[in-house]
């Protein structure tokens, strides 16, 4: 490792949100990772698996919205990353954080779609609990990246169940 290297993995990191905030903050998106991981892959399978009379509609939707969610799961990454942690990034370390219960076998288009509503709410309520500690201590990039998610989490939940009814 050069001179440059060393000193680069030395320097402080001194942006207004001290050591301590910032791990409390990594810890929630963190967890927002791992539930935005599990969703992806969820919807992921439910795309190659969907079948039935709404096959074509559902299928069409689900790569839409994996599509989404895999884009996003660089932004919370890189968060944590510019917040001065690593990004976990193993299916082990996804499962211990995820609050997204993986699913068994393939089940029909009407419950695969009652699954990625719960899970989209679960996402949801993971990433609201952020805003706490967001807004207490001015990190306004994380709150703006947390109000991006839920809006999409919210708005797709609420397409899904317009969808089941």
């Amino acid at each position: 490792m050069g001179s440059s290297e060393k000193n680069a993995k030395a320097m402080k990191i001194d942006i207004g949100i001290s050591y301590e905030d910032r791990a409390k903050i990594v810890e929630g998106l963190s967890k927002l990772l791992a539930d935005s991981y599990t969703l992806y892959l969820m919807t992921h399978n439910f795309h190659w698996n969907v079948t039935g009379p709404q096959f074509n509609s559902l299928h069409s939707m689900f790569m839409t919205q994996y599509t989404e969610q895999w884009n996003a799961l660089d932004l919370i990454a890189e968060r944590i990353r510019a917040l001065g942690f690593a990004a976990p990034g193993t299916y082990q370390q996804f499962v211990k954080l995820t609050a997204i219960k993986e699913v068994e076998g393939v089940p029909d288009a009407q419950e695969m779609l009652r699954l990625l509503v719960n899970a989209h709410e679960t996402v949801a309520r993971t990433a609201r609990n952020l805003f706490e500690v967001v807004d207490e201590v001015n990190d306004q990039p994380t709150a703006d990246l947390i109000t991006q998610r839920l809006d999409v989490h919210e708005k797709t939940a609420w397409m899904l169940r317009s969808t089941l009814e």
